[in-house]
Order: C-alpha cells, then structure tokens, then sequence
C-alpha cells in the first residue's frame, strides 16, 4: 500500500491536467462548468428515489398494487444502486471514466422510460433496478475525476463546489414530484427524469473529458478486481476515512430516516411542514460546502477537519443538552442538524480526497468502495438504527452525538496510525 501523503503540504496552484486524448474534440468546461456537470449527474440519484415518493398513492391506484408492493419499488432501487456503486469505480479503471458515464446515462434513459411505461408493479420493480444499476455512476465516478484533474487544496475547493450544487436536489425533488403529480399525473415525474438523463448525456458527450487514457487503465479481471478490493478494505487508512464521511452521513440521515415520527409525533408537524426540518439539513450542507470552498488552500486539511468537528460537536451537544431537560419544540429541535451539517460538509470534501489518494492507481475502485461505504451505513441507519430510536428525540440526540464521537474517533485513529507508519 503506498503511504498517505502528508495532509499539510497542500500546493497554492492547481496542478495542470496534461492533455488526455479523447474520441472526438471535447469543449473544456471550466472549474465552474466541470463541477455543475459532475453535480447534475450526482442528482440523478437523490431525484431518482425523491422526486416519486410524492406519487406513491397514485401509483398504487394505477397499477392496482398494495402500498408495500409500491414501497418495494423504492428498495428494489436502493440495493441495486448499493450493489453496483462497488463496481462504477473499477469499471471506470478499466474502460475509462468518460465511456461509464455515458453507458450508465444510457442504461439510466432505457430504465426510466421502462418506468414511465409499465403497466404493473412488477414491471416497475425491474426497470427500477436499471435505474439503481446506473444512478451512481455520476457520484462514483465524478469523485475520480475531479482527482485525477486537480490535487489537494484545488481538488477540495472543486469537490465542496459540487457538493453545494448538488445539496440542492433532495430539497427541491419532493416538491417537483408534488407540482408534477398534482398537474399531471406519475409517469410524468418519470417522463421528465427522462428527458433529464437524455439532456445530460448529449452535454457529457460535447463536455465530459476522459481522464482516465489507455495507458493507465487497469485491467479488469476477478483475480485482480479482487485483490484491489482487498488492499482497499483491509487499509485501516481507508477504514478510518471512509468511516469518517459515512459516520457524518449516518448522524444526519438517521433525523431524515426518522422525519416520519419525529416531525408528526413529537413535533406535531403536519405533512406539508416537513421543510422544518429539510431546510436547516440543506442548507447547513449548502453552507457547509461553500465554507470548504473558501477555506480550501488557506490552511491545512488537518485545521479544516478541526473546524469541522468543533461545529459537529456544539451541535450534538447542545441537542442533547436541551433534550435532556426540555420537551421537543421549535426551532430548538430542528437547528441543530444546521450545525451538524455544516461542520460535516467542512470535513467531508477533505476526508474523501485523503482516502483517494492512498490508491492513486485505482482512484476509480476506491470511490466505489467509499460509496458502498456510506450507502451501507444509510441502509443500517434507515433499516434499524432510526427505528430503535425514534420513539424519543433525545434518544435520537445521543444517536447522532454517538455518530460524531465515532467520526472523530476516525479521524484521531488515522492520524496516529500515520504517525506510527512514519516512525515504524
């Protein structure tokens, strides 16, 4: 395994990408254009699971299904983009990062139209499963590229750019898929994904550079898939960074998993009052993003974190300490997942770059195995963790401070563990 590189070195100028050739003249995109693009095909995925759940009613009435054979529909989708967010990576390795992205918009258009036309829930579980298979590409793939591009301080400042752009699809997704629903009907929420994958796929083939040229793609065969695979998930490196972003997603999405009881039972919010917990979680990660961006090439990635954590921990701690004496009311419930969010997207650009640099050589394999990552915990989260907690919302609280010690524990645990490497 190749060292880490060390975190406080960071270079004042972006490195400049050597000229890469491609299948036909691509217009280069700036740092700007690059990250919207990136952006837009990491939207695919939250407006693939948010922008219908407004429709689930309407569905179950025009197939004629049971409300769980609908809801089925949703985790036919969820396992399959899980499953397959482990070989985007290595795909992209092998064949290149330009021709994934293309192919998965391809199979994603197939998938989607497949589900604005099919006439039983069946049919609807399938191309669901298209949809799942090939939503991910962009996130994946979308973190290789912006490395294999830009290292350290321009690498953070691009990848917190695309995470500000892209904070703003699971907040505007439900309410599109409402407007779309009440005025037409369900196959036109998934019309529209249509038209979006296609849009995306002719601006990806005209813009999209490949940065991954033949000369440095890895060959794609189990016996060395799986030895890849191997050196990843047994680094402690990438366990502790990995960790890190999926323990701060798990301390968010456990209040989103627990929005259905949370806001209607302890908050007594009706269905229409939901932004009172959405709005303070975007735009904490909105915020959060923009403040890496600034923040990227002024100081040390190590300080960045620090800041980082110094937000997450108020948070958790003043949720706790509230609802350790006060019953849940507004705003003091909702305000601290600003906080918390903000602190984590800080930290969350950083942490993904560090644990893209210990494969340099397989940076394509790695962002899959840290997507499988985060996607695994949200699973954990959604299917036991928000369940057992929900019943109480300081009971919730600890839940969430429990995710923050467990983050930092992460980032403590790597940092001397590189230090027992440089000295050993």
């Amino acid at each position: 395994m190749l060292p880490e590189p060390e975190p406080d070195n960071l270079p004042k100028d972006p490195v400049i990408p050597v000229p890469l050739p491609v299948p036909h003249k691509i217009k280069v995109l700036s740092a700007g254009g690059l990250a919207s693009l990136l952006a837009a095909l990491s939207m695919l995925g939250p407006f693939s699971v948010d922008a219908y759940l407004p429709a689930f009613p309407s569905i179950q009435a025009s197939l004629g299904a049971t409300g769980l054979e609908v809801q089925q529909t949703l985790t036919a989708y969820m396992l399959a983009f899980a499953v397959m967010s482990l070989w985007h990576g290595a795909l992209s390795d092998a064949f290149g990062r330009r021709n994934v992205v293309l192919v998965g918009l391809i199979v994603f258009a197939v998938g989607t139209l497949g589900c604005a036309s099919a006439h039983s829930v069946h049919y609807l579980w399938i191309f669901r499963i298209m949809q799942g298979i090939s939503a991910g590409a962009g996130v994946v793939v979308g973190r290789a590229i912006i490395r294999d591009l830009y290292s350290d301080a321009p690498a953070a400042r691009l990848l917190s750019m695309v995470t500000m752009i892209f904070s703003i699809a699971p907040a505007i997704a439900p309410v599109l898929g409402g407007w779309v629903v009440a005025a037409f009907d369900w196959r036109s929420i998934f019309l529209g994904l249509l038209g979006f994958s296609v849009v995306l796929w002719w601006v990806c083939w005209q813009h999209l550079p490949e940065t991954m040229p033949p000369e440095r793609r890895q060959p794609f065969n189990p016996r060395f898939l799986a030895r890849s695979y191997w050196d990843i998930f047994s680094s402690v490196l990438f366990q502790m960074k990995s960790g890190i972003v999926a323990f701060n997603f798990g301390g968010m999405f456990l209040f989103i998993a627990g929005a259905p009881v949370l806001l209607p039972v302890h908050l007594h919010l009706g269905p229409s009052q939901f932004a009172w917990l959405f709005v303070p979680a975007v735009s904490g990660i909105f915020l959060g993003a923009l403040a890496a961006n600034r923040l990227a090439g002024k100081m040390t990635f190590s300080r960045q974190i620090g800041i980082g954590y110094a937000f997450m921990l108020a948070a958790v701690t003043g949720s706790v300490s509230y609802h350790a004496v006060l019953p849940p009311a507004l705003p003091w419930t909702v305000l601290p997942m600003f906080f918390y969010n903000f602190g984590s997207s800080i930290i969350n650009p950083s942490a993904t770059l560090l644990a893209l640099d210990l494969f340099p050589h397989i940076r394509g394999t790695v962002a899959s195995c840290q997507s499988f990552v985060t996607t695994l915990m949200g699973a954990l989260v959604a299917g036991i963790i928000a369940p057992a907690l929900t019943h109480s919302v300081l009971a919730m609280a600890l839940g969430q401070a429990a995710f923050a010690l467990a983050s930092l524990a992460c980032w403590m645990t790597s940092r001397q563990y590189r230090r027992y490497k440089v000295l050993a």
